[in-house]
């Protein structure tokens, strides 16, 4: 490269005039995990939601972990989870309820307390941890 075309790539911004080339790694399929779709459901938090429901309005809660509107479904199962459907329900009543967060309870969407033994196996995960 001469001077002046040096100048013209500094001027016209080339950026690619001073980069080096990167070394390009061989990508090996054994290296590579891929986690495509999930058919266990994830859970969105650790302690369960409080909700205010309203009498007759039909809801969907989420029973993949995947949604951004937590505790309720915004169609993320589509792609992360299509194996796992939303839960639909309509309560009888208004009502102030406490839905399960941890994915875990027998009872959805209502939480049963679950997420205690979901708690308690992360616990006893740390510890093990440190004590290695």
């Amino acid at each position: 490269m001469n001077a002046a075309s040096l100048a013209v790539a500094v001027r016209s911004g080339c950026s690619q005039t001073f980069r080096r080339p990167q070394p390009v790694l061989p990508v090996y399929s054994a290296m590579v995990q891929c986690c495509l779709m999930s058919t266990q459901p994830v859970p969105a938090a650790r302690l369960p939601y409080r909700v205010k429901l309203s009498a007759g309005k039909r809801y969907a809660w989420c029973a993949c972990g995947h949604s951004k509107k937590q505790p309720f479904c915004d169609g993320a199962h589509r792609t992360e989870a299509p194996s796992i459907s939303p839960l639909r329900f309509t309560p009888d009543k208004d009502r102030t309820v406490m839905l399960c967060a941890c994915k875990q309870t027998k009872n959805a969407p209502y939480c049963d307390g679950s997420h205690f033994k979901v708690i308690f196996q992360d616990l006893v995960k740390s510890v093990k941890g440190v004590f290695k």
